[in-house]
């Protein structure tokens, strides 16, 4: 057994590029391998900014040898009368590598055929390789490729040098005039030089040594110590610790070979800007660490990663100062130019901001997301409706501001501040700021129900407008974020419970648009069936079954709160035996009943004791159900309709449906019918898995 060690080595590549990559490489070498037939043990990979690196451990040195069969033309085609090869025998055996001679005659379905078996020698690993490792290379996806001198082909950056050993052995292969071997580079500035390379365990010492720490979990690791140790040392003091941001963590990682971390201040005058911006300015624009105290305040300090060691760590933090102070110094200049105009001053600025060309301004918009606000926010929350209609009003106005100019990701959270800083109610700013959440799938949901009811009103407003006017997500295209829309709108509606009908508010959304779109009513079954989708989609990848999950919305998807008590009633009780058999029987049902609508019934049409008793317990159920599905009490409804199981198993054993009598025909369709529209108030279900 062998072991492959494969680097790419490169310029540096984006920070962002590089997990996605070492993934693609980890999939696609297990799929190729399989392909191969090549056995193999763990798969490991590692990168840095310049190198990305695949490691297949126990890797099978040769293909087994294969007894492959291969059908050819009937033998009726490939013998003459006399018995004598036809050129289309002497063609098919030639192109298998036989004879006539070693063809033989098989029966299959259609007639006798004939068959050349061919013995396939394997190939060792090291000449499989070559290929295999290029194609690796060339099939990497990027979010952004370049070409570079004279190159034909396409990577992320300039490839410099490919390290490929098979049990310490180069295997030859050359991309774009880059030769393999078994060399590779430490830290471009620290230890640039070629240094060679037997294995895996030499590849990861040497690096090391030469200031390269290839494991990026290990880095990460050393990036959270360098920066919390850069703290410790600067401010002397175990109150001073930094925010240590996941996703940065993640983007500083892979910035660096190694690193190396120095804490740097800043004037205490900057903290006069919001939290948000200033550690904004710090995170985004420059990849520092914030630094707060024991109480989670900010401090005037900062953490910068290096990838190079500076002997001078005095002077490595203030070249990070200088940079830092411009951005905060413009950070501040635009915070109190802002001051000087209240956001409610500013209201009538939005009209000369286009929503979309076709839906109008921002001006537009934020009057009808009041208007969806007011109606929403009195079914949800009457006593803050006044606080809603204004928040709505209010809530995009911070997009005429210098500080969402400069921090775009800031609105919504610079507009509260302003909020807050102009004397707008508590529950004003906060929804203002609430209402972009949550920004992106799993993230935070707003905590009061003001910012929820603008959340709500301003995607509903997005959505139909979109629709309305064709703009409608199709494959990869979403201009508007529709589905991150969507998906916003149920993780709201779920995190918080609310219960409302969307059907109402869609309707009501799509009346805002009077005399801006000429839209006709299927518009709001449009955008029904896509947040449907998008919940049920939700809901699939969250775990539920769905048939379950069909079963419920097919029946009532209005109320997502409502939607979701009976998904998780029907979930509980699929299980059990007696469900069970009335799920099969009501498939039955549904399928009788396809084309009938009544149900009345009439009792003296009931000439069989199994229909007298059938319609009796369904009378009975639906007086004692029809109360727990108004409280939503949907267990114990479920329980009460399993006591049709047997009268529903005696019906069909001894009860002709389908009587040749219309009348009796027509009264035994009603009964049923009567049963499955008492079934359906909970869920379809006939559309369950219930096998």
């Amino acid at each position: 057994m062998n072991a492959l060690l494969f680097e790419i080595g490169t310029e540096e590549i984006p920070a962002g590029y590089i997990k996605p990559a070492l993934g693609f490489l980890a999939g696609c070498a297990e799929k190729r391998f399989t392909e191969l037939g090549l056995k193999h043990g763990e798969i490991l990979t590692a990168g840095t900014p310049r190198r990305l690196t695949v490691v297949v451990k126990d890797l099978q040195d040769k293909q087994e040898d294969k007894r492959q069969e291969h059908v050819g033309p009937a033998k009726k085609a490939g013998f003459d009368a006399q018995g004598n090869p036809t050129k289309a025998a002497m063609g098919f055996a030639r192109s298998k590598g036989v004879t006539v001679d070693d063809l033989q005659v098989i029966a299959t379905d259609k007639g006798e055929y004939l068959m050349a078996v061919e013995e396939v020698k394997g190939k060792p690993t090291s000449e499989l390789l070559p290929e295999l490792l290029t194609a690796l290379i060339t099939e990497i996806p990027f979010p952004k490729s370049m070409r570079w001198a004279e190159s034909s082909m396409t990577f992320a950056r300039p490839i410099q040098w490919l390290l490929a050993l098979l049990n310490g052995e180069v295997v030859n292969l050359a991309v774009e005039g880059v030769d393999s071997g078994n060399r590779t580079r430490g830290h471009r500035f620290m230890a640039p030089d070629f240094f060679p390379v037997s294995d895996f365990n030499g590849y990861v010492q040497g690096l090391e040594e030469r200031y390269v720490i290839v494991d990026p979990e290990r880095r990460r690791r050393m990036v959270v110590e360098a920066v919390q140790t850069a703290v410790r040392e600067k401010a002397g003091s175990e109150n001073a610790r930094p925010l240590l941001d996941e996703s940065l963590v993640d983007t500083v990682t892979n910035l660096v070979e190694i690193p190396w971390g120095v804490c740097g201040s800043f004037d205490e005058k900057f903290l006069e800007l919001p939290r948000e911006a200033l550690v904004t300015s710090m995170r985004e624009h420059q990849k520092y660490f914030p630094v707060v105290d024991g109480d989670g305040n900010l401090l005037p300090m900062f953490v910068a990663v290096n990838n190079t060691d500076i002997a001078d760590s005095e002077m490595a933090a203030n070249g990070h100062e200088r940079v830092l102070r411009a951005r905060l110094e413009d950070g501040l200049f635009f915070f109190n130019e802002d001051k000087k105009h209240r956001l409610a001053d500013r209201l009538d600025q939005l009209s000369g901001i286009v929503f979309q060309k076709k839906l109008g301004t921002m001006e537009a918009k934020s009057a009808r997301i009041a208007q969806l606000a007011e109606v929403l926010a009195g079914q949800i929350v009457p006593e803050q409706q006044e606080q809603a209609v204004r928040a709505a009003r209010l809530a995009k106005v911070d997009l005429l501001t210098e500080m969402v100019g400069e921090f775009p990701s800031l609105q919504g959270v610079i507009g509260g501040e302003y909020a807050r800083i102009d004397g707008e109610d508590e529950a004003v700013a906060v929804a203002i700021r609430e209402h972009y959440m949550p920004v992106r799938a799993g993230s935070a949901l707003p905590k009061t129900l003001v910012g929820a009811v603008v959340g709500i009103s301003d995607r509903l407003d997005t959505l139909v407008g979109c629709f309305a006017i064709g703009e409608r997500p199709t494959g990869n295209k979403d201009s508007f974020g529709l589905r991150r829309q969507a998906i916003g709108l149920i993780s709201i509606i779920r995190g918080l419970k609310l219960s409302l009908s969307l059907k109402d508010m869609v309707t009501r959304a799509l009346g805002g648009y009077q005399g801006v779109v000429d839209a006709g009513p299927d518009v709001v079954e449009q955008v029904m069936d896509f947040i449907r989708l998008r919940f049920e989609n939700e809901l699939l990848a969250s775990g539920y079954n769905q048939g379950v999950v069909e079963a419920a919305t097919s029946v009532g998807f209005d109320d997502l709160t409502d939607c979701l008590l009976r998904i998780e009633a029907l979930n509980r009780i699929r299980s059990r035996d007696s469900f069970i058999v009335l799920s099969g029987s009501f498939k039955r049902i549904r399928n009788i009943t396809r084309e009938n609508v009544g149900t009345e019934v009439l009792p003296e049409l009931l000439e069989e004791d199994a229909e007298q008793q059938l319609d009796a317990i369904v009378r009975s159920v639906r007086t004692e159900i029809l109360p727990m599905i108004k409280r939503q009490d949907y267990d114990k409804a479920l329980e009460v309709l399993l006591q049709m199981k047997e009268p529903v198993d005696r019906f069909f054993d001894e009860v002709m449906v389908m009587a040749e009598d219309q009348k009796l025909r027509r009264n035994r369709l009603n009964l049923l019918t009567g049963l499955k529209e008492l079934v359906l108030r909970i869920g379809d279900i006939s559309r369950m898995d219930v096998d």
